[in-house]
């Protein structure tokens, strides 16, 4: 690995642009006053306004701090998968600043990925590595969800606990996670194929590197799991468990106390929206959380209400956190005094 000169000076790629991400985040902010002004002044939605005039702030604080918990619990993740020789310094500023630019990148979480891979790679982290321990980062924060939605519709569809649902909504989830883990770790049996020949094409080679990414990275997860480190293990959990228990404050908030089991299984079910490629997850985690919850029996107006506090912590503190790790970043990019910045240890 090579340090980063210095004397050219490093800049943000156009992606990450201080004034195209502001943009972004006022056309954020500009959709959820328009609905926020939905909620205020359409008509057939009074209960709703009803629900979101009677909140508890004392239930609101709560959720905004178990928002933060998820968020420290992102950086504990981070920073043994990519570099256990990084100070904390670094892994807080890379780790907050990939889930700000999670929330207004489209893709979601793959915008903020794709933030600390090029940081990382600035500092001088081979680019096959990145690529392959991005994979099992979300890897490892994903399969938490599985892992739950695959023991909690089991323990529903059983009757043992919980509230009596359809197997539609219980064992068909539950089976449905058990083969998505087993396709996940069938992966490092493809293979990683044969190198790139000098005479195949730029979209052959991106494929071919990509396979590479998945089943290194695939293996690579299965190994840090059965590693049992306690930060991954610790954090990995807690990002799940934390962002979960946001919204189960926000429902309480709003005086509506829904069975823990059924939040946890309309989670993951809900979140699937926020794979669309739209700023923040808008309208897609949105819409998936508040149909799925609402098919699980919850009433329609506590629900929206819910899910509407819920989204609004989600990207606000994250983003507000994140844009100061953001900043210190982007001047420590060309400070001297930052020499961690200049060479990222390879992980070990």
């Amino acid at each position: 690995m090579e340090p980063v000169d210095r004397t050219a000076g490093v800049s943000m790629p156009a992606e990450f642009d201080p004034r195209r991400l502001a943009k972004r985040t006022l056309q954020i902010i500009a959709v959820l006053a328009v609905v926020g002004l939905v909620l205020l002044l359409a008509p057939g939605l009074g209960e709703v306004r009803d629900q979101l005039s009677g909140a508890k702030p004392e239930w609101l604080a709560l959720a905004v701090a178990l928002e933060a918990l998820s968020c420290i619990s992102y950086v504990l993740m981070f920073r043994p998968i990519f570099c256990r020789n990084m100070p904390w310094r670094t892994s807080w500023e890379i780790g907050m600043a990939e889930l700000a630019a999670g929330s207004i990148v489209p893709a979601s979480g793959a915008g903020g990925l794709a933030l600390g891979a090029w940081i990382l790679s600035e500092g001088g982290m081979p680019a096959e590595r990145i690529a392959s321990r991005s994979v099992a980062f979300f890897l490892i924060k994903s399969s938490v969800n599985f892992v739950a939605v695959f023991v909690i519709g089991t323990v529903l569809a059983l009757g043992l606990a919980g509230p009596d649902l359809s197997p539609w909504l219980t064992a068909v989830p539950a089976a449905f996670a058990l083969l998505a883990m087993a396709v996940v770790l069938l992966v490092p049996r493809l293979g990683v194929g044969a190198p790139a020949a000098d005479h195949e094409g730029r979209a052959r080679r991106l494929v071919r590197a990509a396979r590479k990414a998945l089943v290194g990275g695939t293996g690579e997860a299965v190994q840090i799991v059965r590693s049992r480190n306690v930060l991954v293990i610790t954090g990995a959990l807690g990002y799940w468990a934390w962002d979960n228990a946001v919204l189960w404050a926000t429902f309480h908030a709003f005086g509506y106390s829904p069975d823990i089991s059924v939040i946890l299984m309309g989670y993951l079910i809900g979140q699937l929206g926020g794979l669309l490629p739209l700023p923040g997850g808008l309208g897609g985690i949105d819409g998936g959380l508040i149909g799925t919850l609402i098919v699980y029996g919850i009433p329609a107006a506590p629900v929206a209400a819910a899910v509407l506090a819920y989204r609004v912590i989600l990207f606000w503190l994250p983003l507000l956190l994140g844009a100061v790790a953001f900043i210190s970043l982007r001047r420590g990019l060309n400070d001297p005094e930052r020499p961690e910045l200049c060479v990222v240890p390879a992980a070990t």
